[in-house]
């Protein structure tokens, strides 16, 4: 039998349970896949705790690698025993076995394993579009990345600074600051002892940043504005910290006709041709060294309850991964 991670109803961590499911054969358009990873997430946790309501009972997860099992009719460019990842849904990837469109499945080219693909796919993904489609950096812009320890921080820092750009980054610890450096970050700030906005103010001799990508919301959309230069854009892609409230679009002229989106990688990836370009930029630059995918945690799947508890209370750094 199979087993998944489900919930009944929206909460906290304890409405996670391991249990049994039914896994059938697939059909028309499906594979099954025997998972090896799945990736662990913040927009799991909103999912779990209903910030993005979908309809329950359900599962959790929207990210995972293993091997193909089975395909069903129509399926012409997958076969069993594939190598294969995902990344955005359908929710369900908390599972040791699962069906899934096979338009979303990636086969893995040969010098990336489950682990990686796991901790790397939407992480991975989320960083291309930020970096290459959302705002394209380009050498010598200086740009402002909050949380830059985080499993999507770790890919931006190193692919921007690939791209040859400054990367300012918020910590909120100086261990953290060390990841985060380690990773290409040319300067960070702890947000627990400096004022993030005079310090990115300081940094760029007043100028501010290009662009600023934010996870965090609630918590630091406002001085996130401040720190952009004239013409700079505020990219607003989660919300750990809650929601971003409603605000006057005069806040924007007033800092110097800035621009704001709130991106989402569904988006980016609804096309196959997009998802297959994405996919192809991001095993370019994970095989060539240019970002080194940090693997830090490492949950069994059962413990995924765990496992959140750890993300919400910001004890982890860069990439965790579940263990069917």
């Amino acid at each position: 039998m199979a087993k998944a991670i489900r919930i009944a109803d929206v909460g906290g961590p304890d409405v996670m349970e391991w249990t049994d499911i039914a896994v059938g054969a697939p059909g028309p358009g499906e594979a099954r896949i025997e998972q090896a990873a799945c990736g662990l997430n913040y927009i799991d946790v909103y999912h779990r705790n209903g910030l993005y309501p979908r309809p329950l009972p359900g599962g959790l997860g929207v990210e995972g690698a293993g091997t193909v099992v089975e395909v069903g009719e129509g399926v012409h460019h997958l076969r069993p025993g594939d190598r294969v990842a995902y990344a955005g849904g359908p929710i369900g990837a908390y599972a040791n076995t699962r069906l899934i469109p096979a338009d979303r499945l990636l086969k893995l080219p040969d010098g990336i394993d489950f682990e990686t693909a796991a901790a790397m796919m939407l992480q991975g993904l989320t960083a291309q579009y930020l970096l290459r489609r959302t705002f394209r950096v380009e050498p010598g812009q200086t740009i402002l990345f909050h949380a830059a320890a985080g499993g999507v921080g770790l890919f931006v820092c190193q692919w921007a600074r690939a791209l040859g750009a400054e990367v300012i980054g918020t910590v909120g610890s100086d261990e953290k600051a060390a990841v985060a450096r380690a990773h290409g970050c040319s300067h960070t700030i702890n947000y627990q002892t400096e004022n993030y906005v005079e310090r990115v103010r300081e940094l760029t001799g007043g100028r501010g940043v290009a662009v600023v990508y934010d996870g965090v919301g609630r918590d630091t959309f406002i001085g996130s504005l401040d720190c952009l230069a004239p013409l700079g854009m505020m990219v607003s892609f989660g919300n750990a910290s809650g929601p971003v409230a409603p605000f006057s679009l005069g806040e924007l002229a007033s800092r110097g006709s800035l621009y704001v989106t709130r991106p989402s990688l569904m988006d980016y990836t609804a096309r196959r041709d997009d998802l297959e370009a994405m996919a192809a930029d991001l095993f370019a630059v994970v095989a060539g060294g240019k970002v080194r995918v940090d693997v830090r945690q490492r949950y069994p799947l059962a413990d995924a309850a765990q496992a959140h508890r750890d993300l919400e209370a910001r004890r982890t750094t860069g990439s965790t991964i579940l263990l069917p």
